[in-house]
């Protein structure tokens, strides 16, 4: 009798204590052999397949996989390597792939993105001027890898080529459908070598079809699609879509393919109504999205199986998989470890591997009934219920009625301007950095020192100053114009401020990627928020001390905090910005209190929250930009307000930037080669801004000549007196000497704009 399958869409690459990333690392800095470095990625690839079978899944993906980067693994596939890395064709080597991710002294990384609205960033692969050609049948060597060494049959998994092309740079609108033609024999081939080998099931990921495609480009991807079924007529395929519900359902499921993954998490209502409205074929099988792939907390398991018994209306339940609605990348590996957590918030949790067990559990639901479960039901129910009936989680009405989204500065910011250049009186493009200061391996000893006790606070505190006092004094050999603390007291950018906060709480070991070996640990937000006491003004005052210089407070927004948090699912995600929102403006007010009245308010994530869809923007935008104004709108007009943004795409909201009223912005330019100054070619800007010069996130130190022609580009649409210079994003990852060296550079960069920008002022003057 046929039944139900589970399927997984993609699993964590970081294992339960960051073993990926420690091998990454060990090799890079020439602790370990490329041998050693392999070997030990294929255990972790192996171990990783070997959990998910013996979790019960049926569909087990492989190729998911990736050393740093899965759309830069797509790339290299395909032999798309930007010529500046001296590659001549054949299989890209170890170094060669390391290179484009992380930069070498003589050529600049590849540019880096968000993978559509996460935290997880890209390398955005470069089109221009390379023609593709298949490298290894890298999906069919991992396949026969683990056929051979585990005896399981995997599905491999593929970037669809309309999704891999829309997230590529380097060509013309007018090319999408020559390079489309171009990279569908390098499909074809990689599918007739999996159709030999007996593959069952393979992958492609579609979430850009998802998105807006025009009739064309549909008329495009099944001219596309027909080929590989044609190519590979033993294969199943299928066509797996996610982040969102699909506008385009009769298109999609008019694919000559075997299978369709749709996400019932996110695109819950629309892919419903999809259903409704159009069906399914008989001849496909459906991909059921019922986990959710990007949130921590458990799923409320019986509404789940009421929705598969809907589904099963439409598409009956043999031809169903039940799936996560995205990959579990997104997530942390396993509770397993949690040790620490307070027992109501841990049992309230899945992370992936718990997630698997759901996925499990559904399944077995439907294939033999809900009753033959029942006792796993009911304690997930209670897992559920005990949470949301706490005290510190339910929701309290004055966070949920109040409309604060409208808040603004008493003062307009031609008015503040005005003030604030008689206040500061920087020189003409002033220098900063954004923040953070290299995190040395004896920062991070003495916290960790420190947290368990085995250093006392008195000392801790010591230490921290000692950094924050070596900092000051670099900074003002450098000639910074604007200083910065250095931040040497906080772990992560969010973290920090969550452990400080109500509301919050954290866990040992929930890391995620955020990209290449650069892992986060997402707070995990329980409870209403609520400050409590002031968090940065003890080291923003010391700093302040030490130096004539202005110091920039420096916190994270609201947005970014809640973007970057594990945020509790009962109420509106507005809501919980505004409650951080509110907690940052008390931050803020302490600050100016103690005599900091210039304080950046980060947030790099606003732009990664904004919803795939455009008919949902507006929405989003009114209430983060909202967020933002509360947090520092009550300061006094005096106080210069800064804000920083990075590794995402501008252009659409170059007016809900403006919106945001700060003072000054900085935002990231170096990977993107400056291409965001088109759109203030197209929009203008009339506020402070500062425009990154240089990676942050390659130790690469850059040729001063390289700022300066970033700069001169940005002068030609910029006004100079509202120009900033700083580098793209904080500190904290790189190395002293490197810092040092690249700072000076950049220092020197802006002198000699300034001085030209002296000449060509005294030579209008005669």
């Amino acid at each position: 009798m046929p039944k139900v399958l589970s399927s997984n869409i993609g699993y964590p690459r970081l294992g339960e204590q960051r073993e990926w990333k420690k091998a990454l690392e060990a090799f890079w800095s020439n602790k370990s052999s490329e041998a050693d470095f392999l070997q030990t990625m294929k255990e972790l690839r192996l171990a990783h397949l070997s959990k998910q079978s013996k979790a019960g899944i049926d569909l087990i993906p492989v190729g998911d996989f990736s050393y740093y980067d899965h759309v830069l693994d797509t790339a290299v596939t395909f032999g798309l390597v930007p010529e500046r890395f001296g590659y001549t064709g054949g299989e890209v080597s170890l170094q060669q792939y390391f290179a484009i991710a992380r930069g070498t002294d003589q050529a600049t990384a590849g540019e880096m993105t968000k993978w559509f609205n996460t935290n997880y960033h890209y390398i955005v692969p470069e089109l221009g001027g390379i023609t593709p050609q298949l490298t290894e049948n890298r999906p069919l060597r991992l396949y026969l890898e683990a056929k051979t060494e585990l005896g399981i049959e995997t599905k491999p998994v593929l970037i669809g080529p309309y999704t891999f092309l829309k997230l590529s740079k380097g060509y013309e609108a007018s090319e999408f459908k020559q390079w489309l033609d171009q990279l569908a024999p390098l499909y074809v081939e990689i599918l007739q070598g999996l159709n030999k080998a007996g593959v069952r099931w393979v992958q492609i990921d579609e979430p850009s079809l998802a998105l807006e495609v025009s009739a064309e480009e549909w008329q495009w991807v099944q001219e596309i699609y027909t080929q590989f079924n044609q190519a590979a007529p033993d294969v199943n395929l299928l066509v797996q879509t996610y982040f969102e519900g699909v506008d385009d359902f009769g298109k999609l499921i008019d694919l000559p393919v075997q299978g369709i993954g749709l996400d019932f998490v996110h695109g819950l209502e629309q892919n419903l109504n999809n259903l409704d409205d159009w069906g399914f074929p008989e001849d496909k099988i459906l991909g059921v999205g019922l986990v959710d792939g990007r949130n921590i907390w458990r799923s409320k398991l019986e509404d789940k199986i009421q929705l598969i018994q809907t589904i099963s209306q439409t598409v009956p339940s043999d031809r169903l998989l039940i799936q996560p609605s995205c990959s579990l990348q997104h997530v942390p590996v396993t509770t397993n470890s949690e040790t620490s957590l307070d027992p109501i918030i841990k049992d309230a949790l899945a992370f992936a591997d718990q997630k698997l067990e759901e996925l499990a559990l559904l399944t077995k639901a439907a294939n033999i009934g809900a009753p033959a479960v029942q006792e796993a039901l009911d304690r997930s129910r209670e897992a559920v219920e005990r949470i949301a009936n706490s005290s510190w989680r339910a929701p309290q009405e004055e966070h949920l009625q109040q409309n604060e989204g409208s808040a603004t500065r008493n003062v307009p910011f031609a008015q503040r301007q005005v003030i604030h250049a008689d206040k500061w009186k920087l020189p003409l493009l002033p220098t900063t950095t954004i923040g953070s200061f290299p995190q040395t391996v004896e920062v991070r000893r003495a916290r960790q020192l420190w947290r368990k006790g085995e250093l006392s606070p008195a000392d801790y505190n010591r230490f921290i100053e000692e950094q924050i006092q070596d900092w000051i004094s670099i900074q003002e050999e450098l000639n910074l114009d604007v200083l910065v603390h250095g931040e040497f007291e906080r772990t992560d950018m969010v973290e920090f401020f969550g452990e400080q906060l109500d509301g919050f709480t954290f866990t040992r070991f929930g890391w995620v990627q955020s990209y290449g070996s650069r892992c986060v640990k997402p707070p995990v937000i329980y409870g209403n928020v609520h400050f409590v006491k002031p968090m940065t003004v003890t080291e923003t005052k010391y700093a302040q001390s030490l130096t004539s210089k202005p110091v920039k407070g420096m916190l994270t927004g609201p947005v970014t905090i809640l973007n970057w948090s594990f945020v509790r699912d009962d109420i509106p995600r507005s809501k919980v910005s505004y409650q951080i929102a509110r907690a940052i403006s008390d931050e803020i007010l302490a600050l100016e209190a103690a005599g900091i009245e210039m304080i950046q308010v980060d947030e790099p994530a606003l732009r990664e929250g904004l919803p795939l869809k455009r008919n949902k923007w507006q929405e989003y935008l009114d209430w983060a930009v909202g967020s933002f104004r509360l947090s520092t709108a009550a300061v006094q007009e005096t106080t210069q307000i800064h804000t920083h943004m990075c590794y995402s795409e501008f252009h659409d909201i170059i007016d809900a930037i403006k919106d945001m009223d700060a003072d000054v912005i900085s935002i990231e330019t170096s990977r993107s080669h400056g291409e965001l100054i088109s759109s203030f070619e197209v929009h203008g800007y009339d506020k402070g801004i500062g425009l990154g010069v240089y990676d942050i996130h390659s130790p690469r130190v850059p040729a001063k000549e390289e700022m300066v022609q970033l700069i001169e580009r940005a002068l030609r649409v910029l006004d100079p007196k509202l120009f900033w210079i700083n580098p793209d994003c904080g500190l904290k990852t790189r190395a002293h000497p490197e810092t040092v060296a690249a700072l000076q550079l950049m220092v020197e960069a802006a002198d000699d704009i300034r001085h030209k920008l002296g000449q060509e002022v005294s030579a209008s003057k005669h």
